[in-house]
């Protein structure tokens, strides 16, 4: 065997064995957060802005304040900045996002409907698009 036939066989007997691991590790991993997402767990952090902070926030911007005189009244109640203040950028986040929710209130039923079907082990079908639905 030459040279370049000796550095080929060593390669492969390295470099084989480490991605028949790493697919274990691979599938392993996928398989644990399915059984956690089954079980209504699911990782990452918690949300900095709580349901409760955002019906208060919400309540206050009604009344006419703006979010630099909310955010100091706001604390963080759970994870690595718990007591804190949660940012200004936290807070519009929130607001954005249930201004998406109320804006598209079906896409939001829509996807809480896939997961569930998803959960069931179901594959849900494609999706007709908004426009696709009023020219029907």
């Amino acid at each position: 065997m030459d040279a370049a036939g000796v550095d080929c066989a060593r390669w492969l007997s390295c470099h084989f064995p480490q991605g028949a691991e790493r697919e274990n590790i691979r599938e392993s991993t996928l398989e644990g957060l399915d059984t956690a997402s089954r079980k209504g767990k699911h990782g990452g952090r918690p949300p900095v802005i709580t349901d409760d902070m955002l019906h208060t926030v919400l309540r206050r911007r009604a009344n006419g304040e703006s979010v630099g005189q909310i955010q100091p009244d706001l604390i963080i109640p759970t994870g690595k900045r718990k007591g804190r203040n949660p940012s200004v950028a936290s807070v519009y986040r929130a607001l954005a996002e249930q201004a998406k929710r109320e804006a598209y209130p079906e896409a939001a039923e829509r996807a809480h409907a896939d997961f569930a079907a998803l959960q069931a082990g179901e594959v849900p079908g494609p999706r007709l698009a908004l426009l696709d639905r009023a020219s029907l």
